[in-house]
């Protein structure tokens, strides 16, 4: 495993795009901070079957969100991911905005979306059906099936395979969509009075990050390139970290 200096990653268009543009999202509708990522794990390189493996983070803070996580991972000229993940303080009643995209050989084989729930009764506030009842919806030609432990997603949730470069934009419009208005009730959001529902909402983020370590297409490519012991703490620390609940940080700033 070798760390060495963050690179520019040469990814399909689709990828490097919707990297650009959450970015951008972030930074003008939400007040960003820096996040501390683990040193050894902002910038990786490894080896997957005889082809370089690269995994850059970027991660940030607000008010509402305790991390903003955007990863980028490319193994040498066959496979680029995006993977991205925003996670609330459990203070705010508020659902994991997450969107994935996988292209393989230059094509696009997965991509989804979703705002998922992570109430007790596992239904989104009302304020975001409201809104995404009224999003125009694009019909794309190759839907795909959730995984078996996929039942942490919403009903609004966007899992295809765009084939043509028009599915392909409107699937990068369907993101900005959600991650738009995500961004804005974020900042209208209330926080929760309560210990009580704080803990209630903390255990649905905790749901939510045991099911998604329950992906073994992602283990099962950590533990090729580094080992199980590696690929373990990175889906616990990076990906999918069960955080405890604490009073913001950049809320005693």
């Amino acid at each position: 495993m070798v760390h060495t200096r963050a690179q520019t990653l040469q990814q399909h268009a689709l990828i490097s795009r919707l990297a650009e543009t959450i970015k951008t999202v972030w930074q003008h509708q939400l007040m960003v901070f820096p996040y501390e990522v683990p040193t050894d794990l902002g910038y990786v390189e490894g080896n997957l079957e005889g082809e370089k493996l690269v995994i850059q983070n970027t991660c940030y803070q607000t008010f509402q969100f305790r991390k903003l996580h955007l990863e980028l991972a490319k193994v040498g000229n066959t496979l680029d991911i995006l993977h991205c993940v925003m996670f609330p303080h459990p203070c705010f009643n508020l659902p994991i905005f997450g969107v994935d995209i996988v292209a393989a050989r230059g094509n696009i084989t997965a991509a989804i979306v979703d705002l998922s729930p992570v109430s007790s009764d596992r239904t989104l506030p009302d304020g975001y059906v409201q809104m995404l009842d009224q999003l125009p919806r694009y019909s794309f030609t190759h839907p795909r099936d959730l995984p078996e432990w996929g039942k942490i997603f919403s009903d609004f949730c966007l899992f295809v395979r765009p084939n043509t470069p028009e599915e392909e934009r409107a699937f990068l419009n369907q993101v900005i969509q959600y991650l738009s208005l995500h961004c804005q009730l974020a900042c209208e959001a209330q926080s929760l009075d309560t210990l009580e529902a704080r803990s209630l909402i903390l255990a649905g983020q905790r749901r939510y990050c045991l099911q998604q370590q329950k992906n073994d297409k992602t283990r099962r490519i950590l533990e090729r390139a580094f080992d199980k012991d590696w690929a373990q703490r990175y889906l616990e620390t990076m990906l999918f970290d069960c955080a405890p609940e604490t009073i913001p940080t950049v809320l005693n700033s």
